[in-house]
């Protein structure tokens, strides 16, 4: 089988459908990405325009994992725009769809992030995720610290509950 090649975004390309369909996807089948269920196009469509807006104006990195010529993950490296803060990056979306999830992708989307952000001069990195979460395992596999939980924190995506949030850091 032919490994997904994983890239960052450039700023000028046609791959905002593909990725709307990945958020839609993602959150349907559970993902905890800060929306719930029912997950619209038209919810999905808002949040890429303005998470495209900010890739553009290099707030931050989308990176894109394609097998074939579609977009089958995706996860973003978003800058820390205070002073004090030049060394500092958060991992954000990290999506894998539903067919292929299972084999990898995640971890391999994760490092990329790691990777673009050491490049862009990021040292700290910091992420969130539910607890108990396909991602707070993916996390802890992949060398991040755990540094707190928050009960409560955020509604699960069939919006049948209050999760908790785990919170993460590594240095790179």
């Amino acid at each position: 089988m032919t490994a997904h090649a994983i890239r960052v975004l450039p700023p000028v390309h046609d791959a905002r459908d593909a990725l709307v369909d990945l958020l839609v996807d993602s959150v349907e089948h559970g993902a905890s990405v800060n929306f719930v269920w029912p997950m619209t196009r038209a919810k999905a469509e808002h949040w890429w325009d303005g998470a495209l807006a900010s890739h553009l104006h290099g707030e931050r990195l989308v990176l894109i994992a394609e097998l074939d010529g579609r977009i089958e993950g995706t996860v973003q490296v978003i800058f820390a725009p205070q002073e004090n803060q030049i060394h500092r990056a958060e991992i954000s979306k990290l999506l894998v769809h539903s067919s292929a999830r299972g084999r990898g992708l995640g971890a391999r989307l994760l490092r990329a992030a790691e990777d673009e952000a050491r490049k862009a001069g990021r040292s700290l990195l910091v992420l969130d995720t539910e607890k108990d979460s396909a991602g707070d395992r993916l996390y802890a596999r992949e060398g991040w610290i755990k540094f707190g939980e928050v009960p409560g924190y955020a509604m699960t995506a069939d919006n049948s509950m209050r999760a908790t949030c785990c919170f993460f850091y590594k240095t790179v």
